[in-house]
Formats: C-alpha cells, sequence, structure tokens
C-alpha cells in the first residue's frame, strides 16, 4: 500500500507547477467558493474567537489555508495555522503564494495524514480539502484527525465522494467528471494520467453518508452535510464531543 501511496505522492509532486491553473479551469473557479463557505461557517459553529489554531491537512498549494486567512471575522484571533502536505513540490508552491500574506502565523510541514505531528487536542479547527481520497489508509488519518482535536474542536472536509442513488443530473455532472475534467486537466499540465486519476479515486472512495458514519464511530457529532454542484462536491462539518 505504501508503495501506491508514494505513487500518488509522486504524481502531486509532478503536477504542483501547474495545479492550481488547471484546479481554476476545471471547476471555473466555484473552489473557492465551496472554501469560502466552508470557512464561514467553521468560524460561526467554533465556540471561540481567540488564539485560534488551524490545521489544514493535504494542504497543497495553500488555496483553503489563504481562504481561511481571508475569511476569518473581524473579531477572530488566528494564533497559528499549519500546512501539512506530503508533496514537497506543493509545498513550495504554496510556499510562494502564502509568504506575501500580513501574517506570521503559517506554519508548512512536510508528512502524510495518517500520522499528524500535532499533540493531543491541540488543534481548534482541522480541515482537508478534496485530499482524504487520496489517503490510501484514511480511517488511520480520521483517527488523527480526532486526536488532535480539542474538545469542540471543528473538523471541515471538503471532498469528491463516491456518488449514491445518482439522479440524471447527477450522472450528466458524473460524465463531466469523469471524461470532460481529466482533458481539461490533462492539456493544461501535460500530464493525462494524473487527472485521469481524479474520477477513479473518486469510485474507489467512501460515500458522504459512510463518511458520516466512520466520524461518528469517532466520537465526531455531524453538524452539517451538505452538497455542491448536483453532489459532485460535498461539505462535511463535524464537532468533537
Amino acid at each position: 500500500m505504501q508503495d501506491k501511496q508514494t505513487q500518488i505522492i509522486s504524481m502531486f509532486d509532478s503536477i504542483a507547477s501547474t495545479y492550481d491553473v488547471a484546479n481554476r479551469a476545471m471547476s471555473l473557479g466555484i473552489d473557492r467558493a465551496w472554501r469560502k463557505e466552508a470557512c464561514r461557517l467553521a468560524f460561526l459553529e467554533l465556540k471561540k474567537c481567540e488564539d485560534i489554531v488551524i490545521a489544514d491537512i493535504a494542504c497543497g498549494s495553500g488555496d483553503m489555508i489563504t481562504s481561511w486567512i481571508h475569511n476569518a471575522p473581524k473579531d477572530t484571533h488566528i494564533k497559528h495555522i499549519y500546512g501539512y502536505d506530503p508533496s514537497q513540490e506543493m509545498l513550495k508552491v504554496a510556499h510562494e503564494k502564502l509568504h506575501n500574506l500580513s501574517t506570521s502565523t503559517i506554519e508548512l510541514i512536510k508528512g502524510e495524514a495518517k500520522a499528524l505531528p500535532f499533540e493531543d487536542q491541540s488543534i481548534d479547527i482541522l480541515s482537508i480539502s478534496f485530499g482524504l481520497r487520496n489517503v490510501l489508509e484514511y480511517k488511520q488519518a480520521l483517527d488523527e484527525f480526532v486526536r488532535v482535536l480539542k474538545p469542540g474542536g471543528i473538523v471541515v472536509i471538503l471532498e469528491f465522494f463516491k456518488p449514491q442513488n445518482a439522479t440524471l443530473l447527477q450522472k450528466l455532472m458524473g460524465f463531466y467528471t469523469s471524461k470532460i475534467l481529466p482533458f481539461v486537466g490533462g492539456i493544461i499540465s501535460s500530464n493525462l494520467k494524473a487527472y485521469r486519476y481524479l474520477p477513479q479515486s473518486m469510485r474507489d472512495f467512501v460515500s458522504a453518508s459512510e463518511l458520516e458514519g466512520l466520524m461518528k464511530e469517532r466520537g465526531m457529532r455531524t453538524t452539517l452535510l451538505k452538497g455542491y454542484s448536483a453532489n459532485v462536491a460535498t461539505l462535511y462539518m463535524g464537532v468533537k464531543s
């Protein structure tokens, strides 16, 4: 399994330089709105506004970190944001994107989601955006998420889950996701193989309802499960008991 995980990480290394351009083209920029809403709702759910510590797992090029900073309420003080990702090349892109932000709270760390470097109950908000399905040992990662969250802490998961009982519209969106998006991403990145991986990773992953069950088993109380664009993407939000 680790060999396959290494291959996935190497794939992201290979597309890091074109990752943002490809993502914007494939989503028409709508993923920014999904991230914005996720951050806004998480801040509303969190029962504190001072000295907030955020960990963004599989942070990639840093889009979600940027969203956390830009969408924090005016009365909110973010003490520290950790960006954590196994791809060194993606972290380089994130560093370039984030180093001009007027904050000294960001720390980028290389590593895999199944083994987080944070202390028990040390994180107020933990997010992972479109990265959980790339973690082969995702159940171990979920254990880690819950371990590092403080009681009352928030977990935010944006993901392309395996579809269930698809409607006609969802089937059309599925065709777009499985046939059109890989072609667009492959042209921009010159790596069609990498973007063919996207629909395959969705089919091999759990559904949104299955994830909700896994989080409940780990002591998380679901506060939101919301689909976007005919449920192509889903936002899961939960609170640690």
